[in-house]
């Protein structure tokens, strides 16, 4: 971080910082996203769930989380100077998406031959697209204010995302752990920025889950083992994106045609009927991830995959693995029904394949 000049700050008085702040929610708007706060830096309440989740494992192989323990709550920490962190949600629903969207899913998670994959991926990759403008967003304020000291984070770095973003009032911490707006539901992504600006803290809001259950309900591993505490080892979008290695023997039937990530409990929640469009361009579904079929991806090679997913946060899994999560999918598929091109496509790929992709190859013929 480079530091502000200790004049420039000490000449901000509150109302100039008022000033600024709606400056910022302007240009905000601009760059498309949807709603920004402050929040504070003293995250200390939230420490002791922390730990709590991270003895419990349900971390699982996402070792970095568990390396960078505590400083996750400590902003200043992470980036001496901190003050405050201006907080940014931006909302990802295609815009193309129809009114009856959440049905829409519904019908494809229903359809064993369908490849379903999570609506944030199906676009471009959230994390170059909210970086890059957080950073626009911190060079206009630098072009007003001069030099100061901030870093920008998407998903990037030891940050309590969702902390932040509930005590900024972007929303509150829903029961599937995510963050929950009254009038945009849960489809947006997150950002951050660590500034050394005392700007003005925005008032948190109330919940509004009441006693609805529906995501945890819904969720098909039972991932969500009590209200805002989740098992990532359980996790669908864990064990498609992060988990490397074999999918547990137990927990494959019930990843269903989920090929990358998982919406159900986003899908089954109320509030996700006031789910906005993104003000951009750039999540709109490509094409060949808007519905595809799961023998048309596992047709693509190598060299096809990496191509279609290019800028894609798809590409991030490798080669491997988005095999291997498709042979799960087919496997479920035959499950539900035999489909001799299936079971052809699977039999022609089994000798070139590697050990991880085989051995699910293997579960999935063994009908």
């Amino acid at each position: 971080m480079t530091q502000a000049p200790q004049k420039m700050n000490d000449e901000f008085d509150a109302k100039t910082l008022a000033e600024l702040l709606e400056q910022l929610r302007g240009w905000a708007r601009e760059l498309g996203f949807s709603q920004i706060g402050v929040a504070d830096i003293d995250l200390s309440s939230a420490e002791p769930g922390l730990l709590a989740w991270l003895e419990a494992g349900f971390h699982g192989q996402m070792h970095y989380m568990q390396a960078h323990g505590l400083k996750r709550a400590r902003p200043a920490e992470l980036v001496p100077g901190t003050i405050r962190v201006l907080t940014a949600r931006m909302d990802y629903l295609p815009r193309d998406t129809s009114a009856d969207w959440q049905a829409i899913e519904w019908q494809g998670l229903a359809d064993p031959l369908r490849a379903q994959l999570s609506i944030y991926a199906r676009g471009r990759d959230y994390h170059k697209v909210l970086r890059s403008r957080l950073q626009q967003l911190a060079t206009k304020l630098a072009g007003v204010i001069g030099p100061f000291g901030h870093r920008a984070f998407t998903d990037s770095a030891p940050v309590l995302e969702v902390e932040l973003a509930s005590r900024s009032g972007l929303g509150w911490r829903g029961k599937h752990t995510l963050t929950l707006h009254r009038e945009a539901g849960s489809m947006f992504f997150l950002g951050e920025i660590y500034v050394d600006l005392p700007l003005p803290l925005s008032e948190a809001v109330t919940a509004h889950c009441g006693q609805c259950t529906a995501c945890i309900d819904v969720c098909p591993t039972q991932a969500i083992v009590a209200p805002y505490r989740l098992d990532a080892r359980r996790c669908i979008s864990y064990l498609t994106i992060e988990h490397a290695g074999v999918i547990p023997l137990e927990l494959r039937p019930l990843i269903g045609n989920r090929i990358y990530g998982c919406d159900d409990c986003q899908l089954a929640c109320p509030w996700n009927k006031f789910a906005q469009k993104a003000l951009l361009p750039d999540f709109d579904a490509r094409a060949a991830l808007q519905a595809p079929g799961l023998l048309q991806l596992w047709a693509w090679d190598e060299a096809e995959f990496l191509r279609r997913t290019e800028g894609s946060a798809i590409r991030r899994i490798g080669f491997e693995r988005w095999q291997r999560n498709l042979a799960v999918a087919m496997g479920n598929a035959l499950r539900a029904a035999d489909h001799a091109e299936l079971r052809t496509a699977l039999m022609q790929a089994r000798a070139g394949a590697s050990d991880l992709v085989g051995l699910h190859i293997d579960w999935a013929l063994a009908t």
